[in-house]
């Protein structure tokens, strides 16, 4: 048997997209001649070294004959070492070790002992075989629990290139493999609670809507006034994520190489917190060759939180325009263009002047006007306007400190939460995310909640969009009262988490 095909898959964006892999030995050559075809890059040219030794050391030989391996369809570029289990196999079945099937995916990295090692998504490369109709995927061993969880399809994890042999000659030896428990190594481990921070009233009841909604928040106060402490607490009282929603999250990082080894199905929601050295393509995404997830990404269904956020590059920032807008990054190249998901809480935390201090009422800042605009005009208008909250966090008092606290846990808000999300998922729309068509019909007010905001919008100037973002804060706020009708006093809480940047910015 000279032509041998065994099935593989490369992942573009999230999602994987099935490869043949096409073996021919040709009789004439010698064992040096090993041509890989089909826009392969580097590591898989490289693969020739790696699947030679492991075939020898493994005991199966290598064939004195000239091997030419097609990657098809050859006009999309491959990458990635996990290329090399499939080669392998092809090579092997070619040789005749074991009979032709076209009913496995396969994927994995060989070392030169034919051990396969862990390999970049996948979960989506099963969800392709799913979809193809393909009844079994063979994957390394530490990526069985995550390819495990899609049902459908028959998942063998593998160590050796023995095993994979084995799968074939003596496939009753082998279960499928079950899918973990459910994962929380992304979550804060053990939760942290709001009930450890002492005062900030204003600033837990905005994270609250924040978190009730889904909107974004900015917070800004001097050092050490508890930001990052209020921050860190976000994901205890957000809600758990649904299976949907806990499969694209697990995708995305199976396809970043961030996933744990041995990790199934990602059921918390992720925190991302990333410095603020970040660069373009570690922020929204990209790199050379194939695109790859950045932080907005990552941050998929969960928080992504900045902060000192005008220490970040400005021109990074502006990238945050189209993820918050959008719930998704378009990354362009020459022969693709991907898109990977981005729906995410943004939460930015930052000082009011570059010491810190303008406007505290113990210690007096130093910075000049100049500097002060200088600093705070890092934060451009159209970026803000996107940023539902703005709320203000003050040192906290010596009273307050030394207190036994106000009595707000986050059991109690995560409750709350909870309660209003129901709400919102009566109307098919987490508030932070109705559409404009829809803000009429779902943000009803009354006769003086009508007052109350025709007087925002022409006191504060508001945008269009600020208009549309004060209106879902303050649905938001009277889902958390239990109201149906939004009233003068839920608009006049909303209008007070957008004073910060006319007091600021102006």
């Amino acid at each position: 048997m000279a032509l041998f095909r065994t099935r593989s898959a490369a992942v573009y964006g999230i999602d994987a997209h099935l490869i043949d892999v096409e073996v021919d030995m040709a009789q004439g050559g010698s064992s040096r001649d090993f041509i890989t075809v089909g826009m392969p890059d580097t590591a898989i040219r490289e693969s020739r070294e790696r699947i030679k030794s492991a075939l020898l050391n493994s005991g199966y030989g290598y064939p004195g004959k000239s091997v030419t391996i097609n990657l098809a369809p050859a006009n999309v570029r491959k990458e990635g070492a996990g290329f090399d289990l499939p080669m392998a196999m092809g090579i092997l079945g070619a040789m005749g070790v074991f009979p032709r099937s076209e009913k496995h995916l396969m994927v994995g990295e060989l070392s030169l002992d034919g051990v396969i090692r862990p390999v970049r998504g996948a979960l989506s490369m099963a969800v392709c075989a799913r979809k193809m109709g393909i009844a079994n995927v063979i994957v390394p061993a530490e990526n069985a629990a995550e390819a495990a969880v899609v049902e459908g399809v028959n998942v063998f994890g593998v160590k050796h290139l023995g095993e994979a042999v084995s799968l074939f000659t003596q496939p009753d030896r082998f279960l499928p493999a079950r899918p973990a428990a459910a994962n929380s190594s992304l979550g804060v481990t053990p939760p942290l609670d709001f009930a450890d921070v002492r005062g900030q009233t204003v600033a837990k009841r905005a994270l609250e809507v924040a978190a009730a909604g889904g909107h974004n928040l900015l917070m800004l106060g001097p050092p050490g006034s508890g930001k990052t402490m209020l921050a860190r607490r976000l994901p205890g009282i957000l809600p758990p994520l649904d299976f949907v929603e806990a499969l694209e999250t697990t995708q995305v990082h199976s396809v970043a190489g961030v996933l744990p080894a041995g990790a199934g199905l990602l059921w918390e929601r992720p925190f991302r917190s990333p410095h603020h050295t970040v660069s373009d393509a570690g922020l929204v995404g990209g790199g050379s060759g194939t695109p790859r997830p950045g932080e907005v990404s990552l941050a998929h269904n969960g928080v992504l939180f900045l902060d000192e956020l005008p220490e970040f590059n400005r021109n990074v920032l502006e990238l945050l325009r189209q993820p918050l807008e959008e719930g998704g990054v378009a990354l362009a190249r020459t022969n693709m263009t991907l898109t990977f998901p981005a729906n995410l809480m943004l939460m930015g935390a930052m000082n009011p002047c570059p010491c810190g201090f303008f406007g505290d009422r113990t210690k007096e800042c130093r910075c000049t006007g100049a500097q002060i605009q200088r600093y705070i005009g890092k934060i451009s208008g159209p970026l803000l306007d996107r940023i539902d909250i703005h709320v203000e966090v003050p040192a906290v008092e010596y009273k307050e400190l030394r207190g036994q606290g106000d009595g707000v846990d986050s059991a109690s808000m995560r409750q709350r939460v909870l309660a209003a999300r129901a709400v919102q998922s009566g109307r098919g729309y987490l508030n932070a995310r109705i559409p404009s068509g829809k803000i009429r019909k779902f943000c009803l007010l009354d006769e003086a909640a009508e007052r109350t905001l025709e007087m925002a919008v022409r006191k504060l100037s508001l945008s269009a969009r600020s208009h549309d973002r004060l209106l879902k804060v303050a649905r938001t706020i009277a889902d958390l009262a239990g109201a149906e009708q939004v009233a003068a006093k839920h608009l006049a809480e909303a209008v007070q988490y957008r004073s910060l940047d006319r007091e600021y910015w102006q």
